[in-house]
């Protein structure tokens, strides 16, 4: 019922800055909380950032001070401003939004912090 489409990755040179967007479209009620889980190969998949309809966030510990989750309620659309990147942000990010017990999932976008 939900459809969740990423934007924003890429290959970007460590100490470089990305934004990725998270638009959710369909038949939408209320969105409580998005935000972003990452996965690089052979790790799970742990949250990077998420924010409740209310503008609360939390972020993982290795990206606080560096990342900036934000939304747009009106476009029902999710922002995570990523700076001062590291090899180590390297991963698949997926963003998620939860809704009425749901949890929907976009593709993952891929992003790559190489010299």
């Amino acid at each position: 019922q939900v459809q969740l489409v990423e934007s924003g990755g890429g290959l970007v040179q460590p100490g470089g800055s990305l934004r990725l967007s998270c638009a959710a479209s369909g038949r939408i009620f209320a969105l409580n909380t998005m935000g972003w889980y990452r996965q690089a190969p052979g790790k799970q998949r742990d949250l990077v950032a998420g924010i409740t309809s209310g503008g609360a966030t939390k972020y993982a510990d290795s990206v606080k001070d560096r990342f900036t989750i934000s939304r747009d309620s009106a476009k029902n659309t999710a922002y995570l401003q990523m700076n001062s990147l590291k090899a180590e942000d390297t991963a698949d990010y997926y963003c998620y939004a939860a809704s009425a017990g749901m949890v929907y999932w976009g593709k993952g976008t891929l992003v790559t912090v190489s010299s």
